[in-house]
């Protein structure tokens, strides 16, 4: 068989997804299963690799997938115990009565506080709590939704504290053999790790800057009586401002302190500065601007759930304080067990799970350090939120209840696809003395499109996402291809990764999955498509502009890393 008909069969199961979720309408608990066994029935055959060594990959990918079952329980258990102690409540009463101006209520709501909920609890919760949140406060649940789905960029890529870099690319990769090759050029894992870390933070960042002037631009073209782009555009000054307020410091968090704090530290610091300016009126236009009379709205425009502030929960008020308290716990925890070395040392070293060298295959291993991962600190969290919120054993029961159904949703998926990953990257461990089944992709595409392949990369990340739902997912399978594709042209392959999860981050907004969740919180189910149609524009604003970035990054400035 030759090189190209293998490259092509190395893309098959990736083709073939697509082909189920997308042209198929597939469910995923269907699709991926196939996906699974066409993946390993490839590996045996074509590529000849041992039962064993597909069966430990399999394995492999089995701990991995325990390992993001825990940070996705972790952070949506935590946003269930708000729910039920009344501090999301209280949290969504603040924003209230900040300003009248509707493009100021979706900066403020959508873009901060959304970016806020990505970095604490991903996995499409931002759309679904700021989405009723805007409908309370008044606007067209079409609208919200759309709005809602465009906090599903920037933040993304550190999302659920990290979780698209953090197990994302780290599993993603065949990070054994890359160690070896950067021991080899005098550098290291963490150096590397770092590096990408920074740079999908800064390309984020440039970018970022101007999506809270596009929601409000787009909220004013689609839902404004005008339907003008113009009333958006009026408010460029405060919009760009509150894009800054949140891209410096997330900038800096993913350079300084990793990926697990951008999103969130950049919320944090960007309401600190925003609100208070925002009550200001610190360059607002002087007149506000609102909706038509919601007598005037087209029917589509309306979900037939019926939303009020102050019917969200009967709990007793709760402060500001004390509600943001548990979050800031949360933050407080995450720095320490990240810089602070004697409790690093004690949360990595305590209820740790291991298996070095599956089933004898030299370099397949896997571990769960159940009290590092962000998953360990939120359970945590949430034990201390039951004791400062005084709540009852029947709200935190409630609260497991419904995070455990979420994560049995979620789980089925990730049994097949993460070890459908482990078995295309263990690939290159054959008895047909082929290249592993990613860098046979990346042969192909290199030979294909070769130095211009990185203004294409972010939108392959997009493309995984789209599929697959998820950032962390496409991480996971485009990842390694994108490490070897950009061996084979010869430029940073740190680059291409970063480019690869900011690419993904960006897909999320036109992620069928994500818009059926948002969707169904404002009852606006089975009118998907409308919502897509919208959120596509600044879709191709993101990828473009992270095409361009990749672009100059490489072959203007020359970005470089240890392994080029």
């Amino acid at each position: 068989m030759n090189s190209t008909l293998l490259s092509l069969l190395a893309f098959a199961p990736l083709v073939l997804a697509a082909v189920l979720l997308v042209g198929l309408h597939w469910p995923a608990k269907r699709a991926m299963p196939v996906v699974f066994v066409v993946t390993a029935l490839i590996a045996l055959t074509a590529w000849e690799m041992t039962f064993n060594r597909v069966l430990a990959s399999t394995l492999q990918g089995l701990i991995l997938t325990l390992s993001i079952l825990w940070i996705i329980f972790g952070a949506i258990l935590l946003l269930n115990t708000l729910k039920h102690s009344g501090a999301i409540t209280a949290i969504r009463g603040g924003f209230s009565n900040i300003s009248p101006d509707r493009r100021v209520q979706v900066i403020i709501v959508a873009w901060l506080f959304g970016c806020f909920i990505e970095g604490a609890s991903g996995f499409g919760t931002p759309a679904a709590v700021a989405a009723p949140l805007l409908v309370a406060l008044g606007f067209p649940a079409l609208g919200a939704v759309m709005v809602g789905m465009m906090i599903q960029s920037t933040p993304v890529s550190f999302g659920a504290v990290g979780t698209p870099i953090v197990v994302g690319v780290t599993g993603g990769l065949d990070r054994a053999g890359i160690t070896e090759s950067l021991v080899a050029n005098g550098s290291d894992w963490e150096t590397f790790y770092r590096l990408i870390t920074s740079e999908v933070a800064i390309m984020h960042a440039l970018i970022g800057i101007l999506m809270p002037l596009f929601m409000v631009m787009m909220l004013t073209r689609f839902f404004g009586r005008n339907r003008s782009w113009r009333e958006g555009l009026s408010i460029a000054p405060f919009a760009v401002f509150a894009g800054i307020a949140f891209v410096i410091p997330y900038a800096a968090a993913g350079v300084f302190l990793g990926p697990e704090f951008p999103s969130m530290i950049g919320a944090l610091v960007g309401l600190m500065i925003v609100v208070p300016a925002a009550k200001a009126g610190f360059l607002l236009p002087k007149t506000p601007w609102d909706f038509a009379d919601a007598r005037e709205w087209p029917v589509e425009w309306m979900g037939n759930i019926e939303i009020k502030l102050d019917s969200l929960t009967a709990k007793a008020p709760m402060s500001m304080a004390l509600a943001w308290l548990p979050y800031l716990l949360l933050a407080a925890l995450l720095v320490l067990s990240r810089v602070h070395e004697g409790v690093k040392a004690f949360f990595t070293q305590n209820l740790v799970v291991g298996w070095s060298n599956i089933l004898g295959e030299a370099g397949v291993s896997g571990s769960i350090q159940f009290l590092y991962l962000p998953g360990g600190i939120m359970v945590l969290v949430v034990l201390a939120t039951f004791l400062l919120h005084r709540m009852k054993f029947s709200e935190l029961r409630d609260a497991l209840g419904e995070s455990s159904k979420t994560l049995l949703g979620a789980g089925f998926v990730l049994l097949f696809t993460i070890p459908m990953v482990r078995i295309l990257i263990n690939s290159g461990v054959n008895m047909a003395d082929l290249p592993s089944m990613p860098r046979a992709m990346a042969e192909l595409v290199a030979g294909s499109v070769g130095d211009i392949y990185p203004f294409f990369a972010a939108s392959v990340g997009a493309l995984g996402a789209f599929i697959a739902g998820s950032n962390t997912v496409s991480n996971l399978m485009m990842a390694q291809f994108q490490f070897d594709t950009a061996q084979l042209i010869g430029v940073s392959s740190a680059m291409l990764i970063a480019a690869q999860a900011v690419g993904a981050a960006a897909g999320n907004m036109v992620a069928i999955h994500n818009i059926v969740a948002a969707s169904a919180t404002v009852g606006l189910l089975g009118r998907e498509g409308q919502t897509i149609r919208m959120t596509i524009i600044p879709t191709v604003y993101y990828l473009v502009m992270a095409g361009l970035i990749t672009m100059i990054a490489l072959h203007l400035i020359g970005i470089s890393d240890p392994l080029v």
